[in-house]
């Protein structure tokens, strides 16, 4: 053996678990597999919409038959992948402990398909109706980008509610790659969304979106800060993106940063840098947005110079 692949190869093997923050495992042992992951959601999206995925042999004969087959095929793999994700967390190969939970887990994560599927039948409907370059609603189901990462988000989310580590974030990275559309799986949303075009559309792990809820491209929900801890490191798990209430529309390009709520009905412009609530029914220019900033800072600078008294 070459002397430099040997060396190379201790210093590698030796520091793995150390440099990355990993948990030391031995070879072998199985880690949660991204190919079988998707294997398992491409059956799932053939199951919510069967007849428009899958084997071409699906779109005729017995509906039920096809579906019961896509989810017999899925149930299996996605039980594994749950529970080598588990194993991987807590460090131990083939623990009972992480099998008998992730049993648990996979008929909960099946018994929530129905109401995906009925989520994502509104999101159907929300981006036909939505768009008038749209031919019929299974235009939108083939081709939309925003439907292909809604199909995706919703299944994530449940296994995110679920509280299955990675999996859900191995799905949403991959809908990412495929669609420029990046939802994290622990973005709450109602139905009757729609992302029209959907290129660079960012929606945080914390945002909460209501029902009939549109935003156009570049459109981004993130966050303004992050609270930090003692070492200087963000603190995990608390809120920090937006709430959009029911029948909010936002153009393409605006950004809504921090923990503001946009009320009900309000339309946000595009190019918009809005990081402040507003009330219901608002309407929100890129000009509205600037005098509201130039405002602030007006007043910041003379609560400065009065030593914050009035």
């Amino acid at each position: 053996m070459n002397e430099a692949v040997r060396d190379v190869s201790k210093a590698l093997a030796s520091g793995v678990d150390e440099s990355l923050g990993l948990p030391r495992r031995g070879v072998g042992e199985p880690l949660p597999s991204r190919a079988q992951v998707l294997e398992a959601v491409d059956l799932l999206r053939s199951a919510l919409f069967p007849g428009y995925f899958g084997h071409e042999e699906s779109a005729g004969g017995n509906l039920e038959f096809h579906v019961r087959a896509a989810l017999g095929k899925a149930q299996p793999i996605l039980q594994e992948q749950i529970r080598r994700a588990f194993c991987f967390v807590c460090a131990r190969a083939n623990c009972a402990k992480c099998g008998t939970r992730t049993e648990k887990i996979a008929q909960s994560f099946l018994r929530s398909l129905p109401k995906v599927r009925k989520l994502l039948a509104s999101d159907v409907r929300a981006a036909y109706e939505g768009d008038p370059a749209a031919q019929s609603p299974a235009e939108t189901v083939f081709c939309y980008p925003g439907i292909l990462a809604l199909a995706y988000h919703r299944l994530a989310h449940e296994l995110y509610l679920l509280g299955v580590p990675l999996i859900p974030r191995m799905i949403s990275e991959h809908a990412h790659s495929l669609t420029g559309i990046d939802i994290h799986p622990g973005a709450r949303i109602g139905g009757r969304f729609f992302i029209d075009h959907g290129t660079g559309v960012v929606i945080g792990e914390t945002a909460v979106i209501g029902k009939n809820v549109r935003l156009y491209q570049g459109v981004t929900l993130g966050a303004k800060s992050f609270p930090l801890d003692a070492k200087g490191r963000p603190i995990k798990g608390v809120k920090r993106h937006p709430e959009l209430e029911d029948d909010v529309i936002i153009y393409a390009g605006a950004t809504v940063l921090g923990t503001v709520r946009i009320g009900k009905g309000s339309i946000i412009g595009g190019n918009v840098w809005l990081t402040h609530s507003c009330p219901p029914g608002s309407r929100i220019t890129q000009a509205d947005a600037d005098s509201k900033s130039a405002d602030r800072a007006a007043q910041a600078a003379v609560m400065g110079r009065s030593g914050g008294k009035s």
